[in-house]
């Protein structure tokens, strides 16, 4: 199997990276094709990899083309790229490129649309993907394999959940960043060292989410569960409600949801 990335950014070296820890694909399987030398050499340094300034070359006899450059630079590529064989798929991870413009630019219709959130550079993210109707049921299950190795994915039959998926699980890590750094900020006013505040901050995060994984059990059940009636968690959540941090919340994604259709 050849994986050729087209951009070698942040997210193309996270996904070259994972691919290689969780031993999906060996460093003679990848070349990644990217303008700048600076980035050739790192990735050609760091992992192994076989490294091209030229995108037309790359794609000669590649199984799986990963398009991972910005949108702005999107459609100069596809142009470079198009006229594929037909049994290459290709794999964008573009922000707001959709099926049917990769289609049209590529001239081609083996495609896949994913979007991926930032943890994924660690290899513990959530990405959302969908297919053309055209694409084959091998090419859909070598997708979800290179997927896979970036944390959990999510297959959809409806395109448009990708911009929501976006609004909720692409944007979502900097809500939980921004909660977290509040929390600490709450810990350290009322006299914890910080760097204790934020020990204390990121285990409960971390085992709460954890909690709702594995008891399959409604967060409000689970939330419940730790509220004393009368007590210091019951006081808290008033000041919550009072704040409608539930609201806020929903608009904020809401408001990213928008964004996302716009773009």
């Amino acid at each position: 199997m050849k994986i050729v990335f087209i951009g070698g950014g942040a997210m193309g070296e996270a996904m070259v990276r994972c691919l290689l820890t969780k031993k999906v694909a060996s460093p003679q399987d990848i070349v990644v094709s990217d303008i700048s030398p600076v980035r050739r050499e790192l990735l050609s340094r760091e992992y192994g990899v076989s490294t091209l300034d030229d995108n037309r070359k790359a794609v000669t006899s590649a199984d799986l083309i990963i398009l991972a450059v910005k949108p702005q630079n999107l459609p100069e590529v596809m142009e470079k790229i198009k006229g594929l064989a037909p049994e290459q798929l290709v794999l964008s991870i573009v922000a707001g490129a959709t099926l049917s413009s990769l289609c049209q630019g590529l001239n081609h219709s083996s495609v896949i649309r994913a979007m991926p959130n930032m943890p994924a550079q660690i290899g513990e993210g959530m990405t959302i993907w969908t297919a053309t109707t055209e694409t084959e049921r091998k090419q859909k299950e070598l997708a979800q394999t290179v997927l896979r190795a970036l944390g959990k994915e999510i297959y959809v039959t409806e395109e448009k959940y990708l911009d929501m998926a976006t609004a909720l699980s692409g944007s979502g890590p900097a809500y939980v960043f921004l909660f977290i750094e509040a929390l600490v900020d709450a810990g350290v006013h009322i006299g914890l060292p910080r760097n204790v505040a934020q020990e204390l901050v990121i285990q409960t995060i971390l085992g709460s989410a954890f909690t709702v994984e594995k008891t399959g059990k409604h967060p409000a059940d689970l939330r419940n569960m730790v509220t004393s009636p009368g007590g210091t968690t019951t006081e808290a959540l008033l000041q919550l409600e009072k704040g409608r941090f539930r609201s806020l919340l929903l608009k904020a994604v809401a408001a990213a949801y928008k964004k996302a259709k716009r773009l």
